[in-house]
């Protein structure tokens, strides 16, 4: 099986292993409960113990899931100076699309979130701009033609 890897922002690494230290206490306090509820509750499963068992088994699988990403994440970085005219993974990018100006920061596929002006390099829009520069006039694969001019790269992370 092909690993994936997690291009991830100081930022966003430092939430995911908040949330693991959290995960690790919530799982440890679980464990130092004196037992789970009975199996059975006269001939029936007990929902209380399926509730139970639900429950460690997301905490588990969320851990698992965050050793996995740790393991598999590379963090964005500026690019070298003779390579920053040139959209990557967190290059901030303004375009104008048919007259109408849009601004947003491509990331890895953990932080995207379009509200947010945040779009993922796995995105159509995301894969099609990287490689590109100031002036390119991009054509995104949709069933309606959109082309996307570059107006501006900038890369601000930290």
């Amino acid at each position: 099986m092909e690993t994936k890897t997690f291009y991830l922002t100081k930022a966003k690494l430092k939430e995911l292993k908040k949330e693991y230290e959290e995960l690790l206490v919530s799982e440890k306090h679980r464990a130092g409960q004196d037992e789970a509820p009975k199996l059975f509750e006269s001939e029936d499963l007990n929902p209380d113990f399926v509730n139970f068992k639900e429950n460690v088994d997301f905490l588990r699988n969320r851990i698992d899931e965050l050793k996995n990403i740790f393991e598999n994440c590379v963090i964005i970085k500026n690019p070298s100076k003779d390579k920053k005219d040139v959209i990557d993974l967190g290059a901030k990018v303004k375009i104008d699309i048919d007259g109408q100006k849009d601004e947003f920061v491509l990331v890895g596929t953990l932080e995207a979130n379009p509200f947010l002006g945040k779009i993922s390099n796995e995105s159509p829009v995301g894969a099609a701009l990287i490689g590109h520069k100031v002036g390119d006039e991009v054509v995104i694969p949709s069933p309606v033609k959109t082309v996307y001019k570059i107006k501006s790269i900038k890369y601000e992370i930290s």
